[in-house]
């Protein structure tokens, strides 16, 4: 199916660790690109932020594998 003909036709569930403002560090620093790209993928969207560890990085510290970053 095209890309054209995809709009509006179901759901799509993307995740992210990087807040929006971050996003034109992704594509090279080209705030353009990410301004596009988000105004496409959040038009007619639902945003659930959800804050806290990450189980997988919280399973990698238990196994001595990483420290955790800093908390923002």
């Amino acid at each position: 199916m095209a890309a054209g003909r995809r709009y509006e036709h179901g759901s799509i569930i993307l995740t992210a660790n990087k807040s929006y403002g971050e996003w034109a560090e992704v594509f090279s620093s080209d705030a353009v690109i990410a301004t596009a790209i988000l105004d496409r993928l959040l038009h007619h969207s639902t945003t659930i932020s959800i804050k806290g560890e990450s189980y997988r990085l919280k399973d990698r510290k238990k196994a001595g594998l990483t420290a955790l970053p800093a908390t923002r």
